[in-house]
């Protein structure tokens, strides 16, 4: 059995800016990551566009986990790679499995959980047609180009327009490959607008919004695809189904949360973001247990998930060492009104200081309103020229001002 004040499990951008934070508060913290180096997904994002916000400047993936790499060496965080957390006890004690060390028992104050998310496979979206070679999500795609050095495909179509899936359209196009087209489900992007710019407009790719991929055809290569417009009800409209002949169909179809470890554990999850529902401090409805970054639902900026990240990590540490933090008692649900898919934390304790709320909305909308209210009372109010689900919104509200639960909703 091994013991520390807070464990931490993901090595990714979350993992790494919790485990630092949690370091600062003279907190003592194991660090436990699966693969055998640290950064997560950043090291295969060789792209620029990351840490504007946290650090002021442009960096690339791998350079934006150097930065926390480097910060992490000057911490006594004690790092395990190579390690898979396999259960997760009431009691705070974890089963990890590590090739150096075997099964380990640790025993921790607090836990945070940073684990990132996996991609929507063929299978989840019971995608027809026959199994040929060429079919992929498009991170395993990015990683096999970025790291691999392995170009997956000549003719691409990419199905979904998750930020992923644009950023690899503009990658695939960069080492000559030639992309088809982009297929979206919804009538809208589910990425950020500066990628629908600078990786499809700009190279000139087409993107068809409500139209979706019917079946595939090849054996045992992908020989092409059939596609076609759905209904309001997102059916296919089978009558005006098209054919694209193509070797490659990259799949960008969503996200999912990687809380396995949770099953059995208690701890309440969202419906809507398959995360765990967490308070202000991002701990979970199991006392000592916080979730953070892509765990906890999927962010469209890293700046974003080092922030949140930060906030679980301190958070962590003042629990294992000093307890829950005071409060007056009071909890307040936020909940999501007309207009708001959902809303992040899901529940504020009273007492004094800022509460920054994340949301996505479930629509474009264009000229409405941001209203966040509680008891009758409107706490914030704020016009917005353009909203979409793609791109997370975030509003500041004061505990003090809180004497019942908030919905937050658009004025459309």
């Amino acid at each position: 059995m091994k013991k520390f004040d807070v464990l931490v499990i993901g090595g990714g951008p979350a993992g790494m800016a919790a485990a630092i934070a949690a370091d600062a508060k003279g907190a003592s913290v194991l660090l436990v990551e699966r693969d055998v180096r640290l950064g997560g997904i950043l090291n295969q994002c060789i792209h620029a566009g990351f840490g504007l916000h946290y650090f002021g400047e442009e960096l690339t993936g791998p350079e934006y986990a150097d930065r926390f790499e480097k910060r992490l060496a000057k911490t006594g965080v004690k790092v395990m790679l190579g390690a898979m957390a396999l259960s997760l006890g009431g009691d705070g004690e974890v089963l990890l499995l590590s090739p150096e060390e075997g099964a380990v028992h640790v025993k921790a104050g607090a836990t945070v959980l940073a684990m990132g998310c996996r991609e929507r496979t063929a299978g989840a979206i019971a995608l027809a047609g026959t199994r040929p070679a060429g079919i992929y999500t498009a991170g395993m795609a990015q990683k096999m180009c970025n790291i691999e050095g392995y170009l997956v495909g000549k003719r691409i179509v990419i199905l979904g327009s998750g930020d992923i899936g644009l950023i690899m359209a503009r990658r695939m196009t960069l080492e000559g490959a030639h992309v088809e087209r982009v297929i979206e489900l919804m009538p809208y992007s589910g990425g950020l607008k500066r990628n629908i710019v600078q990786c499809l407009e700009d190279f000139g790719i087409p993107i068809d919004y409500s139209h979706t991929v019917t079946r595939v055809v090849g054996k045992p290569r992908m020989e092409g695809l059939y596609y076609a417009p759905v209904d309001e009800n997102r059916r296919p409209v089978l009558s005006e189904e098209k054919f694209i002949p193509c070797d490659c169909l990259l799949l960008s179809v969503g996200l999912i949360p990687e809380n396995d470890i949770l099953n059995g554990s208690g701890v309440k999850l969202s419906r809507v973001t398959s995360g765990a529902e967490v308070d202000e401090n991002r701990m979970t409805s199991l006392p000592g247990v916080f979730s953070c970054g892509n765990v906890l639902h999927v962010h469209d900026l890293v700046d974003n998930v080092s922030h949140e990240a930060e906030i679980a990590g301190s958070a962590a540490a003042e629990y294992a060492l000093h307890g829950a933090p005071p409060t007056n008692g009071e909890l307040h649900a936020v909940t999501p009104g007309k207009g708001v898919r959902y809303a992040l934390p899901q529940v504020i304790h009273g007492g004094s200081g800022s509460v920054e709320v994340f949301f996505r909305t479930d629509n474009v909308y264009k000229n409405c309103k941001v209203v966040a209210e509680c008891a009758g009372r409107t706490l914030y109010s704020k016009k917005r020229m353009i909203v979409a689900p793609g791109e997370m919104e975030k509003i500041a509200l004061k505990k003090e001002d809180l004497d019942g639960d908030v919905t937050v909703r658009l004025e459309i």
